[in-house]
């Protein structure tokens, strides 16, 4: 499918800014749409604009500034263009935000979505893309997390719209023959990625000389996940979508797939810190010699968390032939050195 249109909302997003770019270099026409909000620092989603303006060599690549949950610009957006594929990224981000602000989570995950099945059942798209999450799986017990698990228990809003994104998508799918694939991301990290991660959130607590809490006293499991490793995925999954049949009733059935993207190999979290630790230290966002344990505060589990994340991928590898595989520590080094120069060799320079 390289070479025809796109949209990728959330283009301003982590995810969302990496994906525009690969899709660039593979040949597509790409529209992206963001809102640019506040929920963490703006200034690093237009950071994430210049690089793609910088990718864009021939004018494949428009920035479309607005809001998912505007019906009337979805609509006319989708009726101008003729899009052959849509990636829904866009979304209210964050588990423990969810608890102090449930409306931006249902206007955001919920509504907006709803618009874009809308647009896609007005405006039909060869593939559907959108994003899901670990969180769906809750305080499941049963590791590793497979697709086929039951996942009706979740512990935040923020997992039951991710849930409810899934239903929404199977049922548009089923009644008006639109493929589509949900994408279930597994703590997803790296360089210019969002402020209110952990890694990130770590970074500037140390630097700044402050301390960091680990949650549930440190004995905490995540199967972190590199950006490259999620793009490559998504640009995989994209380019081959679901094919619409019959069911057994004669009327079509719904052509819709969920995939875990994750790396597969949970870490516990006290290693995952000395990990970050280290690699800040010897990238120079650190000093030598610096105290981790006078900075460093064991807490326990906070509302909405859940002990463990840990992906079975082998359906994407099965179906795609591919699973994710960067390393925990080049990840975090690629990160440490982004931030570095982000933060600190700029600000050094002005």
């Amino acid at each position: 499918m390289s070479g025809t249109r796109v949209l990728v909302t959330g283009a301003a997003g982590f995810i969302g800014a990496f994906l525009c770019r690969r899709l660039l270099a593979d040949g597509w026409e790409v529209v992206g749409l963001d809102n640019m909000n506040s929920y963490y620092d703006p200034g690093i989603k237009e950071d994430r604009l210049r690089m793609l303006r910088r990718a864009d060599e021939d004018g494949r690549f428009t920035f479309v500034h607005g809001d998912l949950c505007d019906a009337a610009l979805i609509e006319r957006l989708f009726a101008e263009n003729g899009f052959d594929a849509v990636v829904n990224l866009a979304a209210q981000a964050g588990v423990r935000y969810s608890i102090e602000n449930p409306r931006a989570y249902v206007e955001s995950n919920l509504v907006g979505f709803f618009n874009i099945l809308e647009a896609c059942r007005h405006h039909p798209v060869r593939h559907l893309v959108y994003a899901s999450s670990s969180s769906v799986y809750g305080g499941n017990e049963k590791v590793p997390f497979s697709e086929s698990d039951r996942v009706d228990s979740p512990v935040s809003l923020y997992a039951a719209t991710k849930k409810s994104n899934e239903l929404m998508a199977h049922a548009y799918s089923k009644l008006y023959s639109i493929p589509a694939t949900g994408l279930r991301f597994f703590t997803v990290y790296g360089p210019m990625g969002r402020p209110d991660m952990a890694y990130f959130k770590f970074a500037d607590t140390l630097r700044a000389g402050g301390t960091i809490k680990i949650y549930n006293m440190g004995d905490c499991r995540r199967d972190f996940t590199y950006v490259d490793d999620i793009v490559e995925g998504i640009a995989r999954v994209v380019a081959n979508p679901p094919e619409v049949g019959t069911g057994a009733d004669g009327l079509p059935a719904a052509a819709h797939r969920v995939y875990n993207i994750g790396n597969s190999e949970p870490v516990q979290l006290l290693e995952f810190v000395g990990t970050l630790q280290r690699v800040l230290v010897e990238e120079g966002v650190l000093p030598a010699g610096y105290d981790f344990e006078a900075h460093c505060e064991l807490v326990p589990m906070q509302p909405g968390d859940v002990p463990v994340t840990y992906a079975d991928t082998s359906a994407l590898e099965r179906d795609f032939g591919y699973r994710p595989a960067t390393r925990l520590e080049d990840g975090l080094r690629a990160f440490a050195r982004w931030y570095r120069g982000y933060y600190i060799d700029r600000a050094g320079s002005r």
